[in-house]
């Protein structure tokens, strides 16, 4: 438990740095997180979550309540059983038949680990334990002793320790350190205390149990008030050396410390917080999507370390400080945590230096005009779509290609169709700067929108071709459409996309009929060229 941390930002370092204490990490992600209501795994996602635990170098993974079922029985026993470095404890409650069970599950284990616990706070005393503070304290001294005698490593807990009175408190750690415990974890169990009170704690029991200095103290916050991670980094700077966490947070009520927030901001921290985990942060992204398959529990976007907006950015400002350099707004690495990289969202919010290097990204090359042109039509779009994917901004710029030099442009579109019928379009285009609205029916909305475009620039072209696909998923994706017109053995394709597949088709329409004309227009050059 003593190996040094490879993801230290000082471990590459050559010159001498000071020695940092090492904290414990003890999981339980597959009890306490596993009692959120809706969150049960099968032993199958139990198997491999603890599996991938033990590889990111957890040090104390708590597998279970052995006696809450016979499936949790089993499944500790089967974690006890595979694990070859990790501690695998068990919960118990503070009763005879409780401990000897979890004895029994993580007997296996190279490292078993009994975690036994007892009500200590007034309220906790009177309403669901009805035992007075000295029956208590004999109750710490039997069970413990007990589970002493069946493993060597004892974890003892004060239920509501932020709410027991301090000599009380330290008068139960003083008895279960006597009876065999070798941690004692103070858990802020309903998410009650501030991280200056919960500081303050640990530091008053450690200087006033005589025995404190033969046991390591724990952690163990709720989230109730959002204070979970600082009430654990609180404690770890009033003694304590091992934080109890979970993947994502999960947990009871608010859920519990999130480990990947814990794990950070120690390593990103280091200045302030001379401590170090073993755990390798490069794993903490898949640990994070692993556990929230298993327990059907999403991961909210924002979720500091391993949301999906975590290193993402949208706002023109902030794009543009991160292509100067990373540092301005990101003060971790992602892939540090698991993350490919950074995503440079595109967005309403987008400014031009991100917009012209995420074409740079696509290969795509423009000149000033066009840029500037390609831009506007982005944030265009962007103000209609959540999300604008590469594959949205590939088409915008072709579609700008295509667009280029047309005499003819969409200015308006409205459709009426449906069931009853009858199917009509109203369009407006702009022909060399005049703009001249007509309306005409048709066999559903795409014909008529066809048919309302014949009315103002007749031809004779026949529709050969007209094709629909999606640009990206989401009923808000872009539509691009194809079409091909042929006219006196011509041939000739246009393309449009748009959020709208009818502004799309009729944008589409357009582009062909403006190279049928240009067509026409070399043609009768060459033809005049030759008289």
């Amino acid at each position: 438990m003593t190996a040094p941390d490879t993801n230290s930002p000082t471990a590459a370092v050559a010159s001498p740095v000071p020695a940092k204490e090492r904290i414990v990490i003890f999981d339980t992600t597959l009890r306490d997180g596993e009692q959120s209501p809706g969150a049960s795994m099968t032993f199958e996602e139990k198997l491999v979550v603890a599996d991938l635990l033990e590889s990111m170098g957890v040090d104390v993974i708590e597998a279970g309540f052995p006696m809450a079922s016979q499936g949790d029985f089993d499944s500790v026993q089967e974690i006890a059983r595979r694990s070859k470095t990790a501690i695998i404890a068990g919960l118990a409650r503070a009763i005879p038949a409780d401990i000897a069970r979890a004895g029994d599950a993580v007997k296996p284990a190279a490292r078993p680990r009994i975690h036994t616990f007892v009500s200590t706070s007034p309220i906790h005393l009177a309403h669901q334990m009805k035992k007075t503070e000295e029956q208590v304290l004999e109750i710490i001294s039997a069970t413990v002793a007990q589970a002493r005698n069946l493993v060597d490593d004892v974890e003892w807990s004060a239920m509501d320790a932020t709410r027991t009175p301090l000599d009380y408190l330290c008068r139960c750690v003083e008895m279960a350190i006597r009876a065999g415990a070798t941690t004692i974890n103070l858990p802020d169990t309903v998410g009650y205390a501030v991280p200056e009170e919960y500081a303050a704690m640990f530091r008053e029991v450690r200087a006033r149990v005589p025995n404190a200095d033969k046991a390591i103290f724990s952690t163990h916050c709720h989230d109730d008030l959002g204070l979970a991670v600082a009430n654990s980094l609180a404690g770890v700077a009033g003694g304590a050396r091992q934080i109890e966490c979970t993947i994502n947070g999960l947990g009871e009520r608010a859920g519990n410390a999130a480990l990947e927030e814990v794990v950070m901001a120690i390593r990103t921290r280091g200045d302030v917080m001379p401590y170090m985990t073993g755990i390798d942060t490069r794993q903490l992204v898949r640990a994070s999507k692993l556990v929230s398959n298993a327990s059907a529990f999403p991961v909210q976007y924002n979720k500091a370390i391993v949301g999906q907006n975590a290193f993402a950015h949208e706002s023109g400002i902030h794009q543009d400080g991160m292509l100067k350099n990373a540092e301005t707004y990101e003060i971790m690495r992602p892939e540090d945590v698991g993350v490919k990289s950074t995503s440079l969202v595109m967005g309403k919010h987008s400014g031009r230096h991100a917009f012209k290097e995420k074409l740079k990204d696509l290969g795509i090359e423009l000149g000033d005009n066009a840029l500037e042109d390609a831009f506007k039509r982005f944030k265009d779009l962007a103000d209609k779509k959540k999300h604008v994917f590469d594959e949205d901004i590939e088409a915008l710029v072709s579609d700008g290609l295509e667009t280029a030099g047309e005499t003819i442009k969409v200015i308006a579109l409205t459709v009426i169709a449906g069931t009853a019928g009858p199917q009509s379009a109203t369009i407006t285009l702009d022909v060399a700067g005049t703009h001249i609205t007509k309306m005409a029916s048709g066999d559903g909305p795409v014909d008529a929108t066809f048919n309302a475009i014949k009315a103002i620039q007749p031809h004779e072209a026949v529709l050969r071709l007209y094709q629909v696909s999606a640009v990206t998923e989401g009923t808000d994706a872009q539509a691009e459409v194809f079409i091909r017109l042929e006219d006196a053995g011509k041939q000739v394709t246009g393309r449009a996309a748009d959020t709208d597949t009818l502004v799309a088709s009729a944008k589409a329409y357009i582009s062909a009929l403006n190279k049928l004309k240009s067509a026409r227009g070399r043609v009768n050059a060459q033809a005049m060229a030759a008289v």
